[in-house]
């Protein structure tokens, strides 16, 4: 069963959608592993701090793709099919509110 959150950023709602299609769905796009890429990307998170940039930009990619993977499988019409395209729309945002709401909404989508 998917499950669907809409989070704000700069203003704009986004869906964003987590299943169990999106590992697929992320590995046939950017042919990486999620599971491992939101473990590397959360100890990152965890060990950087919020209000400096600390984050390696392996780990800031990793979030970008992330977020484009659970959007566009939100809402496919909508959203871009680049992540660069689909990451123009927006002006800077913190990583650090995003990422908590989709990590809470993959733990969700896995735990069920």
């Amino acid at each position: 069963m998917a499950i669907k959150k809409t989070i704000t950023i700069d203003g704009i709602n986004v869906p964003f959608k987590a299943s169990a299609a999106v590992p697929r769905l992320y590995r046939l796009k950017f042919g990486r592993d999620i599971y491992k890429d939101f473990v590397s990307l959360q100890t990152d998170v965890t060990e950087g701090d919020e209000n400096r940039s600390t984050l390696r930009i392996e780990s800031l990619e990793l979030f970008e793709n992330i977020a484009y993977i659970m959007a566009k499988h939100a809402d496919p019409q909508n959203v871009p099919d680049s992540p660069d395209d689909f990451l123009e729309q927006f002006n800077t945002f913190s990583i650090y509110e995003i990422l908590s709401q989709l990590i809470e909404l993959w733990v969700l989508n896995t735990a069920i």
